[in-house]
Formats: structure tokens, sequence, C-alpha cells
């Protein structure tokens, strides 16, 4: 019944607000995963585009303004990450802050003496638990132009990540994969990589990613997004759970 209720609303948001053509195709024009893909899955991220507008709040701060194309732009990035698992995977979260630029959150932990250190550091995006993304948007629009970097599919990976909880690369696996097969893939890969970089050795990924296990989540899905290949080749292992875990073939 429930699923019946959903699926008409659905139908009914995308009747009524549809994303018009020429923004439609503004988007695939500037988002590289998007226009790789086959029609009907280019048809099915555009729904879940309109869905994406209809439900989440993009809020620019700063003094910056986002027009129509550029909110559809953001939408299509967003939900690459969900094209065949569905919007309810972005259920319990409402907003996307979007910065005109990189922004420095003010931040205060207390370590073990007691004493308050302040930290800030440049950021191009970030994701909550349940609260917002936060984005900067040069950066958005900087993907075009940095290979592998996609900073929205990159806090979206978060959020999957932190479904379980808390971000450790371990997203919510599917009924039928193996679990410790993804353990394996991702832990060789990520302390071979760990292990090439401390020897000065080029990595196939953003060195970011090396950070931690949830940094590492997030690298490589930009990478299996914006470039398949490379990753199929560089790191066959971590590409097929992906695979398995988006229900998606980039390449």
């Amino acid at each position: 019944m429930f699923d019946t209720i959903s699926t008409w609303r659905a139908r009914r948001i995308v009747a009524r607000r549809p994303i018009a053509e020429p923004l439609w195709q503004d988007a695939l024009r500037r988002c590289a995963p998007a226009r790789r893909l086959g029609a009907s899955d280019q048809a099915a991220l555009r729904v879940l585009a309109t869905l994406f507008l209809e439900r989440k709040s993009l809020e620019p701060v700063q003094g910056l303004e986002l027009d129509d194309a550029d909110r559809v732009l953001l939408a299509a990035h967003a939900c690459m990450p969900i094209l065949k698992l569905g919007l309810d995977w972005y259920d319990g979260w409402h907003s996307v802050i979007v910065y005109p630029d990189a922004f420095i959150p003010r931040r205060t932990h207390t370590d073990e003496a007691g004493v308050v250190h302040e930290t800030r550091s440049i950021m191009a995006g970030e994701a909550w638990g349940r609260g917002p993304v936060i984005l900067s948007w040069a950066d958005v629009l900087e993907t075009r132009k940095a290979p592998g970097h996609n900073v929205v599919i990159h806090e979206m990976a978060h959020k999957l990540d932190m479904l379980n909880r808390e971000a450790n690369g371990f997203p919510p696996l599917h009924r039928r994969m193996d679990r410790r097969a993804w353990t394996k893939a991702f832990s060789d890969a990520f302390k071979r990589l760990r292990e090439d970089d401390r020897h000065g050795l080029p990595l196939p990924i953003d060195p970011y990613g090396l950070e931690n296990e949830a940094e590492f989540f997030a690298v490589v899905s930009e990478a299996f997004f914006e470039t398949p290949a490379a990753l199929r080749q560089d790191l066959p292992e971590v590409y097929r759970q992906l695979e398995l875990f988006y229900r998606q073939h980039p390449y």
C-alpha cells in the first residue's frame, strides 16, 4: 500500500514539476557520469533528480545564487550514486548547504588533559550524520577540470556510508553481497596504497582517500563514476565490489 502511495506521489511530482528539456540537456552536458548513461538510465536519473529537488532544500549562502540550471546539475550529480538504489537511501536529512567557494568551519575539541583546541580546515564538502550536506559550489564546477574528482558524489557516498551509523567505509551491503569479500577488497587495496604512498610511488586515486577507511570509500566512489575505466584497471576488486553495491556498470 505504502509503495503504491509513494509511487503515485512521485508520479504526480514528476508530472507537475518536470525538469525542462533545455535544463536537463545542460545538466547532461556538464555531468560526465550522467552523459555516459544509456537513454533509459538517463530518464530514470531525470526522475530521481526531479524528486531530489522536491524533497531536499538547496540552500546557497554568503551571497551565492543558484539558478534552475545549477540546481538541476547539482541534483544530477547527487542522484548518480542512487540511480539503482532509489531516493529512500537519502532519507533522514533535508538540506544541501552550498557555499560559493571552499569554506572553513570552526571546530573545537578537548584533549585528554582537558585542554580545548580550535581547528580550522579548508573544506570543499562535508556530510553530517543526520544533518546537511555542505558543498563548495566552486568545487562542484571544478569537477569537469579534475578527472576522477566529484565533490557531490564524494559527500553523497559519505551519506550512504553513514547509514550504518558511522562513516567507516562499510555502507549497508545488499543481502547477496559477501561482507568478507568487501572487507578483503577494500582492506587490501587501502593497505597497499598506503604502503605505495609511504615509498613515494604514484597513486591511482586522490591521496586524500588514504586518510581513513571512510575517505577511501568516498574517493573510490568518485572514481567509480568519474573515471571507471582507470579504477577498474588499477583496483579491480574494489571496482567489482562497487559494481555490486551501486548496482551500476559505468565501464
